[in-house]
């Protein structure tokens, strides 16, 4: 099998898991506990803490451990009182948790950016809370976290001379960018962000929120007051250990690891377009993520390409794994501007550490083969 859809999960790297391995069995030990052996175990996980905290510029008690993205960002979301506001190609788990508070959805340009103004002109007194995400799992385009960062501090200024109390707060969804793209929060200008350790050859279901020193959250789960109070339970410890593991590894590779994935997606984008006619890339050709290729074909049906790619050993995607589940047009594509044939007619090829030239040289054949015979059976639905 050729695997091409590393946004959705990527395999654990081997070291991960060597990493792990002791505290599944020998060092099992409940960190809270009293006794010297799980006093070791509690001392491994604060330092596997600081290393996460050290990748991203922050500090040990800026880290929230949750189980996987979707419950950091709902800890941001939930976490705050007031207004949310957020754009129209994030995840299904910032969207849906951003309308079910009554947030604001704003439209995003054909390159994936928001426009500033328009930005700057929703957060009324009332917003608490911007949610914007880094890295499009859908597109990979990168979205402008520092500008956006800076209309948040602007208005901030303005409510402290305005005399209004209520906080203002700049969230992202970092979970496709560890690996590709610089992390540190200072540089950024962001107050709250979420990572994902199944992105980044870590174990799934481990995820963290940072959260700046001084941001007031309410916790989502209630108990032993575990991770700072904001997410009582037993710490998973073979997953923080393993997280931090990943995310080491990803972080010292980063820059040999962003030109090699690059030179990948260069080399399908330009099969692709030499042999498709009237491919459309889904891209922003400044700002996009090495490791992510999105392209649509008018005349084909992409969910019966990924089918046909399947049964010859290439896996890739239509788009995000929640809505190819769901069987769903994408919501992403749509709001970019596409045609509905076009969102339907969209293939994502996403690359990781273990791709290799050879893998693109033979799944590029393949799309440009199972193309073809859609197009000329006519396979798609009137």
């Amino acid at each position: 099998m050729i695997y091409l859809d590393n946004a959705a999960a990527t395999p654990m790297d081997q070291r991960v898991l060597t990493a792990m391995m002791p505290y599944f069995s020998d060092e099992f030990y409940n960190p809270s506990a009293a006794y010297l052996a799980a006093r070791r175990v509690h001392d491994d996980v604060a330092t596997a803490r600081h290393s996460l905290a050290k990748i991203i510029g922050a500090k040990s008690a800026e880290i929230i451990i949750t189980a996987g993205a979707t419950e950091s960002i709902n800890l941001a979301l939930n976490g705050v009182d007031g207004a949310v506001v957020t754009t129209a190609i994030e995840h299904d788990s910032v969207l849906a948790t951003a309308k079910a508070r009554g947030g604001v959805v704003l439209p995003v340009n054909s390159l994936g950016q928001i426009d500033l103004e328009s930005l700057r002109s929703a957060i009324t007194d009332q917003v608490a809370l911007v949610s914007v995400g880094y890295v499009n799992s859908e597109t990979g385009m990168i979205q402008d976290i520092r500008a956006i960062a800076d209309v948040v501090q602007d208005i901030r200024d303005d409510r402290r001379q305005r005399g209004v109390e209520r906080p203002l707060y700049l969230h992202t969804d970092a979970s496709q960018a560890a690996g590709v793209l610089d992390l540190n929060v200072s540089r950024l200008g962001v107050d709250l962000m979420t990572l994902n350790a199944g992105k980044c050859y870590g174990p799934k279901q481990v995820g963290l929120l940072y959260v700046r020193a001084g941001i007031r959250l309410k916790p989502l789960i209630i108990g032993g007051g575990q991770e700072m109070g904001l997410r009582s339970g037993t710490e998973n410890v073979t997953g923080i250990i393993g997280f931090a593991k990943a995310m080491e590894l990803a972080e010292s590779t980063r820059g040999s690891e962003v030109k090699r994935l690059a030179a990948l997606r260069n080399q399908l984008k330009s099969y692709l377009v030499q042999h498709i006619p009237d491919i459309k890339i889904n891209e922003n050709q400044r700002r996009n993520s090495p490791a992510i290729l999105n392209f649509s074909v008018a005349g084909v049906d992409g969910e019966r390409v990924v089918f046909a790619l399947d049964e010859r050993g290439v896996q890739v995607a239509t788009g995000s794994a929640c809505a190819a589940n769901k069987g769903l047009r994408s919501h992403i594509l749509v709001a970019l501007g596409l045609s509905n044939a076009e969102a339907d007619g969209s293939i994502r090829v996403s690359m990781g550490r273990f791709t290799t030239s050879e893998d693109i040289e033979a799944a590029s054949q393949l799309i440009v083969e199972v193309v073809s015979e859609q197009r000329k059976f006519g396979v798609m639905d009137a």
